[in-house]
């Protein structure tokens, strides 16, 4: 049985938390002891509920839960090893990696009511749940960082991997497309900016005057779901993690200073700094955005309408009027839509279904794509960038490969990840026997006969 060797990522963390609120509770009681760290009963079972919803649930319900408890006295082995190496995250680290996945958390349900909504619980009362499983999971990548750091798989060692996979055992891979396109933005009138750049500054002013506070004009005013309903605060993060124009205004802000108007790719913004810890800061924001005219965007509509029927009609290639008339960075490189996921050209019609949930430039992007012929150029199709700014494009399935069995030369990519991943699995495997035979660990009776994929040495 192979397993994934990789820590609860980003989705999966708060699930058993928001599983907590729904379901009945369960009879609680320790089930298994690594050094100082334990496991619950309902730690076991919140997650296997929340399988079992998704359609991730194997094999029967006790071998379910024996992998689900292998994977946490994984977890908390590393816990115990991050404890004896010393290793450390600070609480600035620890409040900028929860506020990012909040944020995350909101952007997907659409905005903090319904994050609260689905907890049962206040923002403030969530990040007090999930702050310290944050801390856990940092330590526990930093571990695993260290124990798969010098792995690596060479070229013949990925073609004896896949020499080995049985023929009656090579999966079938999905179909793959690849995506040009052609994007018109147009463009935001001046009068439209000066506008919403006074909002902003009257705003500015009520504030700067006392007749309400930043938080309160961010809650009624701001522009971005994601931290409106907290005021405009963003929580603490470090450089590298807003825009360039933003950060360059924010972190040399005073502690309560507020900002001039600043402008991004996202809008305009005014800025006020909370408190500075180290090299992260806490800042409150409230966005306004410029809209662009209706009349703009029926203009765009028709422009690529015309831009197609050069292309149907062959008075000129795609990759000319791509390089000719688009807006949009793609055009540099002929007009691929790359994966936001891999960077890579070849996107199936499931790996565009997942990127629409967070990115706004892939949305209903595989409805389309499923009804496109290689080489035949879509109508103009309304789309949103990845700064939210309402656009217009053109699509075209470049190439595309069938469903297929995995081979060497079509897929070698993939396989190579499979052999990593699996020489990974091995590297975790050496070091939980090399580790659990010298921490103490305990299993309940009902856990002590699985069939576990490590050897953990339990007497």
């Amino acid at each position: 049985m192979k397993r994934n060797v990789f820590l609860l990522g980003l989705c999966l963390m708060a699930l058993p938390m928001m599983a907590q609120n729904r379901q009945p509770q369960v009879v609680d009681k320790v089930v298994a002891v690594v050094g100082k760290n334990i496991v619950l009963q309902s730690d076991i079972e919140n997650q296997y509920i929340q399988y079992r919803l998704q359609g991730m649930a194997e094999g029967t319900g006790q071998e379910m839960r024996a992998r689900i408890l292998e994977d946490l006295l994984l977890q908390k082995l590393m816990l115990n090893q991050a404890e004896m190496d010393s290793i450390t995250v600070t609480d600035e680290q620890v409040e900028q990696q929860m506020d990012q996945r909040i944020r995350y958390f909101v952007s997907r349900l659409g905005s903090q009511e319904k994050l609260e909504e689905q907890f049962g619980k206040s923002m403030s009362e969530i990040k007090d749940e999930v702050r310290q499983a944050v801390k856990d999971q940092m330590l526990q990548e930093e571990v695993q960082r260290k124990i798969m750091e010098n792995v690596v798989v060479t070229p013949n060692e990925v073609k004896n991997f896949f020499r080995d996979i049985p023929k009656d055992s090579l999966p079938t891979i999905d179909p793959a497309y690849e995506i040009v396109q052609i994007v018109k933005r147009p463009p935001v009138s001046l009068d439209e900016k000066l506008e919403v750049k006074e909002r902003l500054y009257q705003i500015r002013k009520r504030i700067l005057e006392g007749e309400s506070s930043f938080a309160t004009m961010a809650i009624l005013y701001s522009e971005d779901p994601g931290s409106a309903r907290q005021g405009g605060e963003l929580g603490f993060a470090g450089k590298g993690v807003y825009a360039t124009e933003f950060e360059n205004v924010a972190f040399n802000l005073r502690d309560g200073e507020i900002s001039d108007v600043v402008e991004t790719q996202f809008g305009f913004h005014i800025i006020q700094l909370i408190e500075r810890k180290g090299e992260t800061i806490n800042c409150r924001h409230i966005l306004l955005t410029a809209k662009v005219p209706v009349e703009a965007l029926e203009k765009a509509q028709n422009q690529l309408d015309s831009v197609a029927q050069l292309v149907r009609n062959g008075d000129m290639t795609f990759e000319e009027a791509c390089k000719k008339y688009s807006d949009d960075d793609s055009k540099n490189n002929g007009g691929y839509l790359a994966s936001a996921s891999t960077g890579g050209n070849w996107m199936s019609i499931r790996e565009m279904q997942e990127l629409e949930q967070s990115y706004p430039e892939y949305k209903n992007l595989a409805f389309v794509v499923g009804r496109l012929e290689v080489g035949e150029l879509s109508d103009p199709l309304p789309m949103t960038t990845n700064d939210n700014t309402d656009a217009f494009r053109l699509i075209m399935v470049k190439r595309k490969t069938e469903a297929h069995q995995a081979n060497l030369k079509d897929d070698y990519s993939l396989i190579q990840s499979w052999a990593l991943n699996q020489k990974r699995q091995e590297a975790i495997g050496k070091w939980v026997s090399s580790r659990a035979s010298k921490a103490y660990i305990h299993l309940d009776d009902a856990f002590k006969n699985s069939n576990f994929y490590y050897d953990w040495n339990i007497q």
